[in-house]
Parts: C-alpha cells; sequence; structure tokens
C-alpha cells in the first residue's frame, strides 16, 4: 500500500482549509459590511438609561421608563395648582412643628391634609362616558338660534357617577350636571344658542369634571370633538344687477336678442331704420324681400368685490359689521345670478360659485390694522380682468384715496365705491373714474343698487 508523504498530506488538506476559511468568511459579516449603507443593524452603546435597567425585563423596563415620562402629567392634570400649593403647606407645617412646638401649625397641617384626602374621594368614581354632539343647523344667519343636542351614554359594565358637563360655545360656557347612568343607559342634554355677532363658532368639546367643591382635585375628561357653527352676516335680498359690458369678445350670451352685436342668432324681416350693414343679401335674394341678421346680447359680468378691513376707516364696529353684510349682500346676488365673482378682504381672497361657502368665508373676517391702503394692488392680483369693481369702504376713506384707486382700474370697467357711514344721508355722487354711492343702513342697499343701474 502507499501511503502518501507529509508533503502530500499539506498538499491536499490545503484546499479543504480554504474551502473551510472561505465558507467561515461568507457566513461571518465584517464590520465594514456591517457599517454600509443599506446596513440596519446598529451597535449597541452603553448609556446611561440601558445601564439603569440593563438587569431589569424588557416589559418591566417599558413600564417603568414609561411611567417616569407620565408622571408628571398625571400629578398636574388630578391635582390643581391649589392643590399642590395647600399640600406643600401643609408639610411645611407639619415638619416646622416639632422645632417650634406652635400648635396652629399642627391644626394647618391636619386641615389642609383632610381637605386633599377628602378631595381625593371626592374625585373617585367610574366616568367611562360616551358622547355626541350635533346641531340644528350649522350654518345660521345673525339672530338666529341654534339647538345643540348633547347625547351622553354609558357603554360600560358598571354605573356612572354624577359628574359636572362643561360645553364651551365660543367664549360663554354651559354648565350642567349628568346624573349616574346604568349600563347601557343614555342621557340627553339640548343647549340653544342665540347668534349675537356674526363669528365662526366652535361648539364643544364636551368635558366632565368630577372632584370636591374647592377645586383642590378634579379629575377632567374630553368626551367629544368640536363642532364649527358659522354665523352668517345680515343679508338683504336685492334685485337684478347691472347688465354688464356689452359686445365683449369674452362675454357670455345674454338671452336678450338685438340688433348689433358679436354673437349671431337668427334673421327677421327688414323694417324702416335698420341699419343697412345689417342686410343678409343671400337671404334676401331667396326670398325676394329684405332680410336682415338679429344677434344675441354677449356680456362680460366678471365681479370683483374688495372690502377695506382696516378698522381705521370705520367709525365703529356697527358701521365694521355693516360694510361686511352689504359686501355679502352684493356677493350673494352675483352667484345667484350666475356670475363669476372675486372677492378681496386684505390679503385674503375667495373664489367661488356657492353662495353658502361665500357666508362661511365672510364669518370670519377680522379687522386687519395692517391692510394695505392701495385696495388696488391686491384687487388687481386677483381679478385684473374684471368687468365691475366694488369698493367697499368706511366712513374715514378719503376722497383723494379712492380717486387713486379707481385711476389704477382699467378704463373700460366700471367701478363703484361704496362708503359706509351711519351717521349721514344715502346719496351718490358721479366722478370721472368711478361712482361714489353713500350707504347709512343695510335697508338703503336695494335703492342704490337700482339706482346705480
Amino acid at each position: 500500500m502507499h501511503f502518501p508523504t507529509n508533503h502530500q498530506q499539506q498538499s491536499q488538506s490545503a484546499p479543504s482549509r480554504d474551502l473551510t476559511s472561505a465558507r467561515n468568511t461568507a457566513e461571518t459579516p465584517t464590520e465594514s459590511s456591517l457599517e454600509g449603507p443599506r446596513s440596519k443593524i446598529r451597535k449597541f452603546r452603553p448609556t446611561f438609561e440601558n445601564a439603569r435597567f440593563a438587569g431589569l425585563p424588557f416589559k418591566f423596563r417599558y413600564r417603568t421608563t414609561n411611567l417616569r415620562y407620565k408622571l408628571p402629567g398625571w400629578l398636574t392634570t388630578y391635582i390643581s395648582p391649589l392643590g399642590w400649593s395647600i399640600t406643600a403647606i401643609a408639610l411645611v407645617c407639619l415638619a416646622a412643628f416639632p422645632a417650634l412646638g406652635w400648635h396652629e401649625l399642627l391644626v394647618c397641617a391636619v386641615i389642609g391634609l383632610i381637605m386633599l384626602i377628602c378631595g381625593i374621594v371626592m374625585s373617585l368614581g367610574n366616568t367611562t362616558f360616551q358622547s355626541a354632539l350635533s346641531v340644528s343647523n350649522d350654518h345660521i344667519a345673525v339672530g338666529d338660534t341654534v339647538k345643540v343636542d348633547v347625547d351622553i351614554s354609558n357603554p360600560g359594565k358598571r354605573p356612572t357617577a354624577s359628574v359636572i358637563g362643561d360645553l364651551p360655545m365660543g367664549r360663554a360656557h354651559q354648565h350642567f350636571r349628568i346624573p349616574r347612568l346604568a349600563p347601557g343607559k343614555s342621557w340627553d342634554k339640548k343647549v340653544e344658542f342665540h347668534a349675537m355677532a356674526r363669528a365662526i363658532l366652535p361648539a364643544g368639546p364636551l368635558t366632565i369634571s368630577k372632584g370636591d367643591p374647592f377645586g383642590i382635585v378634579r379629575h377632567e375628561q374630553s368626551l367629544s370633538e368640536s363642532v364649527n357653527i358659522f354665523i352668517h352676516p345680515k343679508t338683504i335680498l336685492l334685485n337684478t344687477l347691472d347688465s354688464g359690458v356689452f359686445r365683449d369678445l369674452e362675454g357670455s350670451p345674454s338671452g336678450q336678442v338685438v340688433d348689433d352685436d358679436l354673437d349671431f342668432y337668427g334673421l327677421r324681416e327688414y323694417r324702416s331704420g335698420d341699419d343697412i350693414r345689417n342686410v343678409h343679401w343671400l337671404s334676401s335674394a331667396k326670398t325676394g324681400s329684405l332680410t336682415v341678421r338679429q344677434y344675441e346680447a354677449t356680456k362680460r359680468t366678471d365681479t370683483s368685490i374688495t372690502l377695506s378691513i382696516n378698522p381705521a376707516d370705520y367709525a365703529s364696529e356697527d358701521e365694521f359689521e355693516l360694510a361686511i353684510s352689504v359686501a355679502a349682500s352684493i356677493g350673494v346676488e352675483c352667484l345667484v345670478e350666475d356670475r363669476p365673482l372675486s372677492t378681496q378682504a386684505s390679503k385674503d381672497s375667495l373664489i367661488t360659485h356657492s353662495p353658502t361657502f361665500l357666508l362661511d368665508w365672510m364669518s370670519g373676517i377680522k379687522p386687519d390694522p395692517d391692510e394695505n391702503p392701495n385696495l388696488a394692488d391686491t384687487t388687481l392680483r386677483t381679478s385684473p380682468g374684471a368687468s365691475f369693481y366694488f369698493f367697499i369702504v368706511g366712513s374715514g376713506a378719503k376722497l383723494e384715496r379712492l380717486r387713486r384707486i379707481a385711476a389704477a382700474l382699467s378704463h373700460e370697467s366700471v367701478c363703484i365705491m361704496l362708503r359706509i357711514d351711519t351717521l349721514a344721508t344715502n346719496g351718490i355722487h358721479q366722478y370721472d373714474d368711478f361712482t361714489l354711492a353713500t350707504l347709512p343702513s343695510l335697508d338703503d342697499l336695494p335703492q342704490i343698487m337700482e339706482a346705480l343701474k
């Protein structure tokens, strides 16, 4: 038998070692591969938190860390600042009594601790409620009444405790007591609210609270989301507005048949006084009598309403609200007549086809003392090619300022300035570039708009 020599054994075993080392290299990732851009393996860095809870189970570590972050929020949620102050005073008095020997300090400490214990006991109880808010109408006008229906139920298997409900309606708050509810029972509360002023009124969320009458310990919980109620400004019904700019290439058919325009409508027999240029000679030759063309009047009725909301332009809050009501009345009439409308108020603008959406937007308009005094700048950015421009200003707007605004507009458009002055009489003044109308009340608007035709 032939046995391999040592040299031959080494040469035969070498490939196996190379193969083994290659396999180990392929199975064991190197440090450079761990630090590659696509690697998701992160090195464990020993920190203070990891060393602090290193010997604890993961579940206990998570709960301990979570409790450490939530504990300050719980303490400030259930115990009011007044409760913490009473607790601190009681502890100071209790600590100072052995050194000073004053019995008054012991009495104060005992009273404070008793009040804290009573507050904690009075705040206990099942407060697991479910609540839903519904309103009779979330789009109302000034002077209307809205009804808010609060439905509260007990979804649990235990009776609930009696709590105090707090329903905010804007700045006002409605407080009522919610009785004890058996499992599966519900309780309904109706709250009426009279809209006194234009606003976007948030109703809710409903908050329940249970605690002592001194406010030392409280247990509060929000049950429902808030609902926005849009209180629209007052409006008045207007007649049909001005017909628009006729013979405009960008206009739309108006339904009115005229003898001279851009949109062909039909033919009719010649009448004395008709323009000979409108005779349709081919039809006249076929019928044996003169026939003239008829046209459907085209008009461009793009309307722009710009409202000044600088409080310096108005003498009072009533004057400011009157200006918003005037703008809302004109805007609603434009949308009812299906006229393109653009509305501006300081830096905000709106282009819409819905009267309700327009009134919702105007419900949230607020005074802006930083408004650009040249209202034409913001107007031309939004509606540079309108045929009608309405500018609504207060009694503090000077005539020279109105002239500069009108001078910046196109001479082919119609510019109407509506100045709100509750102490003046209604009237209309015609100037070279614009028409100025003075409005003392909303009831005068239909008469002014009719005269402007």
